[in-house]
């Protein structure tokens, strides 16, 4: 395997095996088995079939909807068993406790469902389905002697591959019967193979995304069935095994639910995309331009960093494989230019993270946001332009400030490529994003646009070919025949753990619309808000506030802290599909637009990925940087404090979302949330000028929490506050420096 060059004799740049040890160590949706012969021969050629069948439906149309995600979940829950070997065991006794757990679960399920079939299900049947079940439920246990190696796939895992994809297919080949014949008309077959569809999908959740969603999936199903027993508001009328069986497999608000659908169209292929634009060259280019543009400057690496990563966030949703990407470049050189190595990997994980919210290409979330709310895509990018802006906007500033704390110059002028060097020698590689671009802004169908997208990646890749002599000195690679199949099969395999998460999220979400939970919850969240921000309005002797503006608030507040404590155990795509169902409805009664309140949980679900305990993006980087997890983790989190104001002000402001536009309104919104945005970023940077005392950092915190309010009377007091303090530490500063 080929290594990157040097950038410095003490501190080389990770090796490309090092790379993929590291996604595959902090990413669990990338910890893909190495595997040989046939096997190996085998998963290439379903997972180049997938590719290719989704590359076909963008461009020629889809299947019935119900079976287009049939068949997508057939291949991808299938391919998940034979890709991903068994998580690592948990610590100490919870290695057996938590699958000893789910095995009985999986149990007791049947054997409700047989229970509540009584006679209609023959003693025969009944026998096989428990034995049959029992096998699934122990083979599940964490017997090392069924794991096999990291290179070959164990007789177990073709058997679990075999009924993931075996309920898919029993509703694709029976389609006509089932939906058609006796719609809502469920037989005893329909029950049993809907227990495996439920257990499977669990399993298979916990094999690539770990083991606290499928706790909490296990948990709504629970909640459905045993909602009589419950205390208080917690209680519902309670339904049957086989009506909650039958709503989560053969209903359109379950497994093939929404999350389902958006990731069997748009996802997908735009995950192939972004795979394809990588192969030609195209996160190269990006680190360059962002080299030319701020490698000069103080810091220069730290704000290469920031810039790549916004710019490979285009084209990458995920904030991980963004990180260990441009991180194996930017990192080195941060640490070598003088930034600690928590620092550099913090900086790295924390503009890695917003390449989620970055248009054109968002993370999955915004697709399922688009499709939910009923709008464009192509609307949807417009809306996160300022979002996006407003993220890297934060971290520069941030990263600006440690840069003139520590007296960090810029990059020497030999490390710069030339502008005009890299434009001439790359300008090819652009062809694919401007054009997705322009078929987005002009309303096409977002699978439409990525199938030209994907098309061109490959057509335009030849470019330097084509042109003879002219295109020796052309940046790129041709992607053959050869790296056309590897790229349809990266694309497919980094599609695989969203897919799984979506099917099991749709638990969550069949759930919530069957037994109403949704709405006690955001009952539960709307009378605690009111009841604090009473408590609170009893300050405001100048009544500045109102109450309803108050209550907001903290709902809002309460949802960032949900947000930021799910996210450590949960991805942010599923964390946003589940609290936006949940906190949608309160925000909703307060008259706070919907598209506010899902950019608000959406944003904050970024932080899923940079906090603690389980802060991926930075652990990842923490491994390029050399430094210690846990603090680099708490380093990317106070970096991504800086923008926490902004999601905020989405609510109390949509105007910034494009929502009632006018030009005074958006000037004020705009004005306030820029002060508000650097007061926080200074406050968590620590400096400007000089060091922030505990005084300047409270009232920072204060004041810029004040302007998200959009109150005119404290914009007028605050934003010139804000400004005050700030000149006077810079003028402080600088006085010191002179008599230095």
């Amino acid at each position: 395997m080929n290594t990157a060059v040097k950038k410095g004799a003490e501190d080389p740049v990770e090796p490309v095996d090092a790379v993929d040890q590291l996604i595959e160590q902090y990413d669990p949706e990338s910890n893909f088995r190495r595997l040989a012969g046939l096997a190996a021969m085998f998963v290439t050629i379903v997972s180049v079939s997938l590719s290719g069948w989704h590359v076909y439906t963008a461009g020629f149309g889809l299947h019935n909807e119900i079976a287009h995600r049939a068949i997508h979940l057939s291949v991808v829950l299938g391919l998940c068993f034979l890709v991903f070997p068994r998580q690592k065991p948990l610590a100490g006794a919870w290695e057996w406790i938590l699958p000893i757990t789910l095995g009985s679960f999986y149990i007791l399920f049947g054997w409700w469902l047989v229970q509540a079939l009584g006679a209609d299900l023959p003693e025969s049947t009944a026998l096989i389905f428990m034995a049959l079940l029992t096998a699934v439920a122990l083979l599940t246990l964490p017997i090392k002697a069924l794991d096999g190696s990291h290179t070959s796939i164990p007789i177990r895992d073709w058997f679990f591959a075999a009924i993931s994809s075996g309920f898919s297919l029993y509703l694709l080949v029976f389609f006509d019967e089932i939906y058609i014949q006796r719609p809502g008309d469920h037989s005893n077959l329909d029950y049993m193979v809907g227990v495996f569809s439920i257990v499977m999908v669990v399993e298979v959740t916990r094999r690539t995304m770990g083991i606290f969603l499928p706790l909490l999936a296990v948990g709504v199903v629970l909640y459905g069935i045993f909602g009589p027993y419950l205390p208080g508001d917690l209680a519902h009328r309670g339904y049957s095994v086989p009506r909650v069986i039958a709503h989560l497999y053969k209903g359109t608000e379950g497994i093939y639910g929404i999350p389902v659908g958006v990731v069997a169209t748009f996802v997908f292929h735009f995950v192939l995309f972004g795979i394809m634009a990588q192969l030609t060259g195209l996160g190269q280019l990006f680190v360059n331009l962002a080299t030319i543009v701020a490698g000069r400057y103080s810091g220069g690496p730290a704000k290469v960093s920031v810039v790549s990563s916004g710019m490979f966030g285009m084209i990458s949703g995920s904030p991980i494989a963004n990180t260990v990407t441009t991180g194996v470049m930017t990192i080195p050189l941060m640490k070598r230019v003088g930034f600690s190595p928590r620092f550099a990997g913090g900086v790295e994980a924390s503009a890695s993270c917003g390449g989620q919210i970055t248009p054109p290409i968002m993370g999955a979330a915004s697709f399922i946001m688009a499709e939910t709310l009923g709008i464009p895509y192509s609307h949807l990018v417009l809306i996160a332009i300022i979002p996006a802006a407003a993220h890297y906007f934060a971290i520069l500033l941030m990263v600006h400030l440690e840069s003139k704390r520590l007296k960090l110059v810029g990059m020497d002028t030999s490390e710069i490529p030339n502008a005009w060097k890299v434009l001439a020698s790359s300008w090819h590689l652009f062809i694919p994003l401007i054009v997705m671009v322009t078929l987005l802004l002009m309303q096409y169908t977002p699978f439409l646009a990525a199938f030209w997208g994907i098309i061109l990646c490959v057509v335009c890749s030849w470019i330097p070919k084509l042109m003879g002599k002219y295109g020796r000195n052309m940046a790129g690679m041709a992607i053959g025949p050869r790296a056309l199949l590897v790229g349809m099969e990266m694309g497919a395999k980094s599609a695989l753990g969203i897919g799984a998460a979506c099917a099991c999220v749709g638990f969550v979400l069949g759930i919530l619309t069957l037994t109403g939970m949704g709405f006690k919850f955001s009952s539960f969240i709307l009378d605690v808000s009111e009841t604090v921000a009473l408590m609170v309005k009893t300050v405001d002797v100048w009544n500045w506030i109102e109450l309803s503006q108050m209550t907001i608030f903290f709902g809002l507040l309460f949802t960032a802290i949900a947000c930021i404590i799910m996210g450590a155990g949960v991805p942010t795509t599923p964390t946003y599909i589940i609290l936006a169902s949940i906190v949608a409805p309160t925000l909703a009664q307060l008259d706070v637009p919907q598209l506010a309140t899902h950019m608000f949980v959406f944003y904050f679900g970024v932080l899923a990925d940079v906090t603690p305990p389980v802060a991926l993006a930075a652990f990842a980087a923490a491994g390029i940087a050399r430094s210690e997890p846990m603090r680099t983790g708490m380093t990317a989190f106070r970096l991504s404090m800086g923008k926490a104001v902004m999601p905020f002000a989405f609510v109390y402001s949509p105007v910034l979302l494009l929502i009632n536009f006018n030009w005074p309104d958006f000037l004020h919104a705009m004005i306030s949330t820029l002060v508000a945005l650097i007061g926080l970023s200074v406050a968590y940077a620590g400096y400007f000028g000089k060091q922030i005392g505990w005084a300047a950092f409270i009232a920072l915190n204060l004041l810029s929490v004040s302007l998200v309010f959009g109150n005119p009377i404290v914009t007028m007091i605050s934003v010139p506050a804000i400004l005050l303090i700030l000149y006077w530490h810079w003028r402080e500063g600088r006085s010191t420096l002179q008599l230095a």
